[in-house]
């Protein structure tokens, strides 16, 4: 048996190195402490303002704000997302929280995203707090922003948590957080 690589076998082989190495390095977004998520996390609603037209009106009117100023979406054989974020009320952060995905499907590759939940009434915002892990889809619902839908659902009766997701090109209509875990975590301030 003839156990010589092929070009084409070691091109694969190369390729699955790099996707199992940016696997086990991705997730690294968790390392910052509290000032500077709390840095990314004003970098990211200050981009949310210039981008969403009804974004001031919504967080001047929110009960509290939860921002992932980055979520990494990788895949190699399954779907994996990891982030961390702060969770705003009167513009100050309260509390840290992360957020995990799992999926299984063929997915091979890695993306970054910003993922900012508004929380538009006190009782969901409590039921969220209240948990130890909070599953969307399980605990309680996020309604995902779908233009024009959220301009009637702010001006008329918005639901309890409207969630806004952005890459690098904007915002982002056809995702969804069925599923995924939100849990609150410590995050120490560096002098």
């Amino acid at each position: 048996m003839n156990t010589i690589l092929t070009k084409t076998n070691k091109q694969l082989l190369f390729t699955i190195t790099l996707f199992v190495v940016a696997f086990l390095v991705l997730p690294a977004s968790h390392a910052d402490d509290a000032s500077e998520l709390d840095i990314k996390a004003d970098a990211a609603l200050a981009k949310f303002v210039k981008e969403v037209e009804v974004a001031r009106q919504l967080l001047d009117s929110a009960t509290a704000v939860l921002v992932f100023p980055t979520v990494v979406q990788q895949g190699f054989g399954n779907d994996s997302e990891y982030g961390e974020g702060a969770l705003r009320i009167g513009g100050k952060s309260v509390a840290y929280y992360e957020t995990r995905a799992e999926s299984f499907g063929l997915q091979l590759g890695a993306q970054k995203k910003t993922v900012i939940l508004v929380f538009t009434n006190e009782l969901a915002l409590s039921e969220f707090r209240e948990k130890e892990t909070w599953v969307a889809g399980v605990d309680g619902t996020i309604e995902i922003h779908k233009p024009p839908n959220y301009i009637s659902a702010v001006d008329e009766a918005p639901p309890s948590i409207i969630c806004f997701v952005m890459d690098s090109a904007g915002l982002m209509y056809n995702v969804s957080l069925e599923g995924s875990a939100f849990n609150q975590i410590s995050k120490q301030t560096n002098p």
